[in-house]
């Protein structure tokens, strides 16, 4: 049964990225892959279309107001 031998193939390739990528950088690894995941099901679904990102949302504000403190300061 493939059962069988999904459960040593699923330990030896957690070792071997634990080898490649480190300990450290393994929680990131998850991070990214859940992000993507999730951006995929998303747009499979349609959810994304005419929607920003918070993380974009985010960055868009902070360079609003770093523009409006420049201006400020200009006048």
């Amino acid at each position: 049964m493939w059962p069988d031998k999904l459960i040593p193939f699923a330990i030896i390739a957690l070792i071997i990225v634990l080898i490649i990528f480190g300990p450290k950088q393994l929680p990131e690894l998850g991070k990214s892959l859940g992000k993507t995941m999730k951006s995929i099901r998303d747009g499979v679904d349609g959810k994304d279309e005419g929607e920003e990102l918070p993380e974009a949302k985010a960055e868009a504000d902070k360079a609003e107001k770093a523009e409006e403190k420049e201006t400020a300061a200009k006048e």
